[in-house]
């Protein structure tokens, strides 16, 4: 077994699909399968259980995932290490953040560090930005732009970088929403709400319906993603609160109203979280010591 083994096992927990990371790999599926078959028979247990339509791992393929990861990322350190002793830094970086933040905060981080490592390839993956801290433990990403979590990981090194401030908003159109929040005074308990699965904004919005004592919410959708939760507000499914930036990016901000709220919502931090042991590559290094020169 080798490291290449590693890098394909690796590729396919994230993917759970052979085809997908058979074509990515530049190899057909059927040579996948048979390295895969050979890496099983080395170890002597199954790694995969897989049939038509998913690939899940077996007790001893989370095991053997724990290792894997741990390995390819000592020797993705130990590479960048002899790179960074023999010529100009290089190699690839993982970064993870939202749509958004891709295009409101990422750009003027990696303009100076783009400016000052050229060689170094830029990964990026764009999602639901709840999921940035677990990506990070989870190593799917080297570095994530995320909103400070109430209880940080004892692993995790987070860098701020912004205050990110909430509104509540409405849609234009005629609806539900708006003709119950016509009333006088509002009755916010049956005001329909479209919320995020979870992240700083949930955490937001479950304080201020604590403090408003709105014990059941009529909730009418939980949604992954903030800017999914933009189109359903603007369409005039409910009401939300969004981070001010999404609300400002967004190409239907025209379609949604801030309404004014008598208990203000407290804004969250907006960083750059990192796995403490992987401030030990000379790629995250460097790119955590541009952070410094940001906010």
């Amino acid at each position: 077994m080798n490291f290449t083994d590693l890098k394909i096992f690796l590729h396919l927990t994230q993917t759970q699909n052979f085809s997908k990371t058979a074509a990515q790999n530049h190899m057909s599926p059927s040579t996948l399968s048979r390295q895969i078959q050979r890496m099983e028979e080395e170890l002597g247990q199954p790694l995969f259980l897989r049939d038509n339509r998913q690939v899940i791992l077996t007790e001893t393929g989370v095991k053997f995932l724990t290792f894997a990861q741990q390995n390819w990322h000592n020797w993705d350190v130990f590479k960048q290490q002899l790179r960074s002793t023999s010529q100009e830094l290089s190699g690839e970086l993982k970064l993870f953040c939202s749509v958004t933040a891709a295009y409101s905060h990422l750009p003027q981080i990696l303009e100076k560090f783009r400016a000052r490592y050229p060689k170094v390839e830029i990964q990026l993956t764009t999602g639901d930005p709840a999921l940035a801290v677990q990506i990070v433990e989870e190593k799917q990403a080297d570095l994530a732009l995320a909103g400070r979590p109430l209880n940080l990981p004892h692993s995790l090194e987070f860098q701020p970088i912004d205050d990110i401030s909430l509104s509540l908003i409405a849609p234009r159109v005629a609806c539900v929403a708006t003709q119950l929040l016509q009333h006088d005074p509002i009755d916010w308990q049956q005001i329909p709400f479209i919320l995020p699965v979870e992240g700083p904004a949930r955490q937001r919005i479950d304080e201020w319906l604590r403090h408003k004592k709105i014990k059941h919410p009529k909730i009418y959708a939980t949604v992954s993603g903030h800017e999914g939760i933009m189109s359903m507000v603007a369409l005039g499914c409910g009401v939300a609160l969004l981070p001010d930036v999404v609300i400002k990016n967004s190409p239907i901000s025209t379609q949604v109203s801030s309404l004014n709220l008598d208990v203000p919502v407290a804004p969250f931090e907006l960083g750059i979280c990192v796995q403490k042991q992987s401030l030990a590559s000379p790629l995250v290094k460097a790119f955590w010591s541009m952070l410094k020169k940001v906010r």
